[in-house]
């Protein structure tokens, strides 16, 4: 096969999932600006607050990619952040401080990756049962911990409230309000973490012999262990970062959300999992990569953001068009992957 027919390959099979997500976030950004500019869509903040939002998502989202890459998933994410949450509060209100109690939830999270990685990879339990049985766990721990909703107030803990309310400006975006005074916009320090996560992922995937086995599992584990590669200890690895990355997206949920509560982050796992198939993931393995998962998350906050700023619309219309639009990207990466399936 030449050159210019592998390039073509390549584009049909990855490049074009990247791409319709790239173009259906655009489309659906601008639509937003065109039908709500007299309400604030159009300013720079409004695309930041999307971040600030999503920013635990974004990690989240990130670790659900590497574990879909091998073909498997992880439904206890939602759960694990919201024990994580709890954690947090109850630690910090009882006199923890707060960077302790940050390496302590990341600490939970590594470990708890490695035990549902170890089942998954090396037992060869379905991914769905473990993490099931993981999410199970998890809420029933964040009960266990605390049944009241607590909150991070400053008095509690000043360092990390500290942390929630800091604003990273950015030097350009800025709009002049109706008072006179320019507005500069800002982001909150969990963005800044999950934009490194984004990017250390993206190394990762692309340039490590760790990131590209995940791919030559979730291709073929088959194939990938008569090349050599321990399939066993990557699909743990896999596990285990998902984990990890998920704590530190609790460490951003929570530094929006100031509070612990049971049913925190509840269907999260959901919101990880569709943006990373928007995004082209394939949910057989083997095909994806982050930036259309983060794509794909920027697609679900504006999707929700256009639903705020209208005002009128029931808040479960973000949901019934997630939905439509997870739909719509199956069958499109069942029609690939057939086309693919005929090629060979």
């Amino acid at each position: 096969m030449s050159d210019k027919a592998k390039a073509k390959k390549s584009f049909n099979s990855n490049t074009l999932l990247l791409f319709i997500t790239i173009v259906l976030f655009a489309v659906l950004y601008a639509g937003g600006c065109i039908a709500y500019g007299s309400k604030g869509f159009t300013h720079f903040q409004t695309f930041l607050n999307i971040l600030i939002t999503n920013a635990g998502l974004i990690c989240v989202t990130c670790g659900m990619t590497c574990v879909m890459l091998t073909g498997g998933i992880d439904i206890s994410v939602g759960a694990l952040i919201a024990m994580d949450c709890m954690l947090l509060a109850v630690g910090m209100k009882n006199g923890m401080g707060a960077v302790p109690m940050v390496l302590i939830i990341l600490l939970i999270g590594a470990v708890f990756g490695i035990f549902q990685g170890f089942l998954v990879g090396y037992l060869e339990i379905q991914p769905f049962i473990v993490s099931m049985a993981g999410m199970f766990f998890c809420r029933g721990m964040t009960a266990v911990i605390c049944t009241d909703q607590v909150s991070i107030t400053q008095e509690i803990n000043p360092v990390f409230y500290a942390w929630a309310n800091a604003k990273v400006i950015v030097p350009f975006g800025g709009y002049i309000n109706n008072k006179g005074k320019y507005m500069a916009p800002y982001v909150r320090p969990g963005v800044i973490v999950a934009l490194l996560v984004l990017v250390i992922t993206f190394i990762m995937l692309r340039y490590t012999k760790f990131g590209r086995s995940l791919y030559a599992v979730g291709g073929s584990a088959q194939s990938a262990a008569m090349m050599g590669l321990n399939v066993k200890r990557i699909k743990m690895g896999a596990y285990m970062l998902s984990s990890f990355l998920c704590s530190v997206g609790g460490i951003c949920y929570c530094l929006n959300t100031m509070a612990g509560s049971v049913s925190q982050a509840t269907g999260l796992e959901m919101d990880a999992i569709s943006s990373a198939v928007i995004g082209g993931t394939l949910l057989t393995g083997g095909v994806g990569n982050v930036i259309g998962s983060f794509f794909g998350v920027l697609i679900n906050g504006t999707i929700s953001s256009i639903v705020k700023t209208n005002g009128k619309l029931a808040s479960s219309w973000p949901n019934i068009l997630t939905a439509a639009l997870l739909f719509v990207f199956i069958v499109i990466q069942s029609i690939f992957a057939a086309i693919r399936e005929r090629n060979k």
